[in-house]
């Protein structure tokens, strides 16, 4: 073999000589990424992870995302097997205080209302199916499809990772990305939203302070809330057992050393690990297609009616309240916990400076994430099969 048929064959084992066009425009997009959690520290935590492993998976030749190298191994391993999703609840479940929800058990209301934006967004993905150019069908959404566009309105990473897998494991890349980024995007999307179906006198309600909660009622809470999802709702199980474990290792105060590895060392491992491996799914052959961008939309349309639905339920139960509720707290009846609250508290500061509602919206926070995994465990008894 002579110099120039090596030259060639070496060019042709090159991953520049097997570079796609699509290929291109996805390490841009992961970039893109990259530059939002770096740059403007949107949900760097996950997004750095998640862009990162968009851009291994996109070098061509080196097939890192296949079944049997790095990222297929971890995605098989941690996403395939739903292990990640649940790890990351207990993990939630450490850090989660379900105090405020004790102490005022309607606000599960305002974070059953926020799942509105669910179901809402399930039935919009079904009409976007129905859109055709020519003879050809834009958005190729079934129900299963539907279903998993529709959690993205939780504003729950895991709870939209684990019901995708399940249902429309082809769709997995642009839903994460999709629910990540709005999750980070909650302080840009959600207080234009409270403004507009907020009166300013309704924005400066103040609330009475919340009763104390025992540590008695902290420990059974977990226990109580397991025993009936295990006997209503078996296929949320999964979810709320990794979320109530998590707690319940926090509150008993028997086990600290587990209960701050889960908040910290664990924690880290698994978000590394599972940023990866969502990554591995923004392949441009999986990404760059219309669906990509129908979800995109729905999106936002799921997260924004979520919010919407919150303030609105609030308002609703002002008409049957003596002790009137500050509608803003409904908007943190989706599951991004503790973000959504500190948006409800930082939005009603504005209005009056020593209306401090944190506490308050995090009654609603909690119970959106119980209420995300109840959805979640809904649309798999009735799709899953």
């Amino acid at each position: 073999m002579n110099l120039v048929d090596s030259l060639i064959q070496i060019s042709h084992a090159s991953s520049l000589y097997a570079l796609t066009w699509q290929q291109l425009v996805m390490m841009a997009v992961c970039c893109f990424l990259l530059w939002l959690g770096i740059k403007k520290q949107f949900e760097p935590l996950l997004l750095v992870p998640i862009a990162f492993g968009g851009l291994l998976s996109n070098i061509p030749v080196a097939d890192i995302a296949a079944p049997g190298n790095f990222l297929g191994i971890i995605y098989n391993f941690g996403i395939n097997s739903g292990l990640f999703p649940l790890f990351i609840f207990m993990s939630v479940g450490a850090m989660t205080d379900f105090g405020p929800l004790i102490a005022n058990p309607k606000m599960a209301l305002l974070g059953g209302a926020a799942q509105f934006g669910i179901f809402a967004t399930l039935i919009g993905a079904i009409g976007l199916s129905y859109i055709y150019v020519g003879d050809k069908q834009l958005f190729a959404f079934g129900l299963r499809e539907a279903a998993s566009i529709g959690i993205i309105g939780g504003a729950d990473g895991p709870t939209a990772i684990f019901l995708t897998t399940r249902l429309a494991p082809h769709l997995l890349g642009a839903i994460a990305v999709a629910a990540y980024s709005y999750m980070a995007l909650v302080p840009v999307i959600q207080p234009p939203i409270m403004k507009l179906l907020t009166t300013e006198s309704e924005r400066k309600i103040i609330m009475k302070q919340l009763r104390p909660v025992s540590k008695r009622e902290k420990i059974l809470f977990p226990i109580v809330l397991l025993l009936l999802c295990a006997f209503l709702l078996p296929d949320a199980a999964p979810l709320i057992g990794a979320l109530t474990f998590g707690n319940l290792i926090k509150e008993s105060g028997v086990a600290e050393r587990l209960s701050k590895t889960l908040q910290n060392d664990f924690c880290n491992i698994v978000t590394i690990l599972l940023g990866l491996s969502v990554g591995s799914k923004l392949q441009a052959s999986q990404f760059l297609r219309t669906e990509t961008l129908g979800i995109l939309l729905l999106g936002i349309i799921a997260f924004s009616i979520a919010t919407g639905a919150g303030v609105l339920m609030a308002k609703v139960m002002n008409f049957f309240s003596k002790e009137k509720i500050n509608p803003l707290i409904g908007s943190a009846g989706v599951s991004a916990v503790p973000m959504a609250a500190r948006v409800s508290n930082k939005v009603g500061l504005q209005y009056d400076k020593n209306n401090y509602l944190l506490m308050h919206a995090m009654g609603p926070n909690v119970a959106g994430v119980i209420g995300s995994a109840v959805a979640a465990g809904v649309l798999l008894a009735l799709l899953g099969k």
